[in-house]
């Protein structure tokens, strides 16, 4: 009967740090870092990204046919005065990019960076 309790507490006291391990070694520790939304981007840090890895290959000098997005000036011109947002929703003809519509966590990056001034 001891060997029982004994075992059942050494049983129990495994169990806890099992638990205890799963619950420190979390990685997310914000709202933003689980939801992947960003409240307050900026251009540097989270725009120009986005805008390199799904605009470039047509909106470059390269490309010069479409407006150029290569800098931040660019960048904030064609989203205040252009139609970037609409574009990359979806809302106004051909979605942009033209391989398809961009994740919604980088559409909102870049919808938030318009809502917050354009940051840089």
């Amino acid at each position: 009967m001891k060997a029982t309790v004994t075992t059942m507490k050494a049983a129990t006291i495994i169990f806890l740090a099992l638990i205890g391990s799963f619950v420190v070694s979390c990685e997310s520790h914000t709202y933003e870092e689980i939801s992947g939304e960003i409240a307050n981007p900026t251009y540097t840090a989270n725009v120009k990204s986005i805008i390199q890895n799904n605009c470039l290959s047509c909106h470059s000098t390269a490309g010069a046919e479409f407006p150029t997005m290569e800098t931040y000036d660019q960048v904030k011109d064609a989203t205040q005065n252009g139609n970037v947002i609409c574009r990359i929703n979806g809302a106004c003809g051909d979605v942009m990019p033209q391989t398809g519509k961009m994740p919604q966590s980088n559409i909102n990056v870049i919808q938030n960076w318009a809502n917050n001034g354009y940051p840089n």
